[in-house]
């Protein structure tokens, strides 16, 4: 029921800058929260970012700072803006978002590949 799509990973050089994005479709809901993942190559998923339809964010502290989540709740979009960027943030990132109505769901994009290298 629930669809996401990423985009805007890429190579960029250390310091560097980027843009993702993901759009969700399907059984959204107004209330709902919305995320940034990764798994980077011999490490587990952990957790980016995260924005709750009304605007609240959480930051992992490596990205603290640097990385900036954003969202517009009339397009089902959620955008990180990643800054400064270093060799250790290279992972694929997915989004995901997060429906509490009756139950609880969680879904997840297919991922976008990010890798910072010079």
């Amino acid at each position: 029921q629930v669809q996401l799509v990423e985009s805007g990973g890429g190579l960029v050089q250390p310091g560097g800058s980027l843009r993702l994005s993901c759009a969700a479709s399907g059984s959204i809901y107004s209330r709902n929260l919305m995320g940034w993942y990764r798994q980077a190559p011999g490490k587990e998923r952990e957790l980016v970012a995260t924005i709750t339809s009304g605007g609240n964010t959480n930051y992992a502290d490596s990205v603290k700072g640097r990385f900036t989540i954003s969202r517009d709740n009339a397009k089902n979009t959620v955008y990180l803006q990643m800054n400064s960027l270093k060799p250790e943030d290279t992972a694929v990132y997915y989004c995901s978002v997060t429906i509490s109505v009756i139950t609880t769901n969680t879904y997840w994009g297919q991922g976008t590949q990010v890798t910072v290298s010079s």
